[in-house]
């Protein structure tokens, strides 16, 4: 790593923490030239992924697509950066232990829509409204219905 004041590659670590996530480490390091100490985050780099659209073309798994979809869904509702960023590492690793390397679109929405529905009922409809391409309000009713438990009282052929 090079020190971002003096560019030498001399360095030691000094600490090492891993952070909320479990899934990237902070090191601390100090510079053995200069004495400067900075910050470094590590990433486990995982295996390349291709997503399958539903019209059969194939590209590269984008994390931050992903990360940008979720986080529109999430917007101004009581979900964190550390929520969001836990829900895309399980929807990562569920795909991964199902896949080989080739996935499904239709598997990561489906995920993520599990995750939400359980996290964040109104981030779940706004992400299934564009996962699932609503067409209009009835379609949003349904989904939101789905959503309400189900009582005796409400139901009205369960008073007779």
């Amino acid at each position: 790593m090079r020190c971002p004041k003096c560019t030498s590659i001399e360095d030691k670590v000094i600490d090492s923490r891993i952070a909320r996530d479990g899934n990237n480490t902070r090191r601390r390091r100090e510079c053995l030239e200069c004495g400067h100490r900075f910050t470094t985050s590590e990433t486990l780099v995982r295996d390349s992924m291709v997503v399958v659209k539903r019209d059969s073309r194939q590209e590269p798994f984008d994390r931050e697509k992903l990360l940008r979809a979720v986080r529109a869904a999430c917007h101004k509702r009581p979900v964190d950066n550390e929520q969001i960023t836990m829900l895309i590492e399980d929807v990562i690793d569920a795909v991964e232990a199902l896949y080989e390397s080739q996935v499904p679109t239709s598997a990561v929405g489906e995920h993520v829509m599990q995750r939400l529905r359980k996290m964040d009922q109104v981030a779940y409809v706004r992400f299934a409204s564009v996962y699932k391409e609503f067409r209009d309000v009835s379609e949003f009713v349904d989904e939101i219905s789905s959503l309400a438990p189900r009582r005796a009282s409400d139901n009205p052929k369960a008073k007779k």
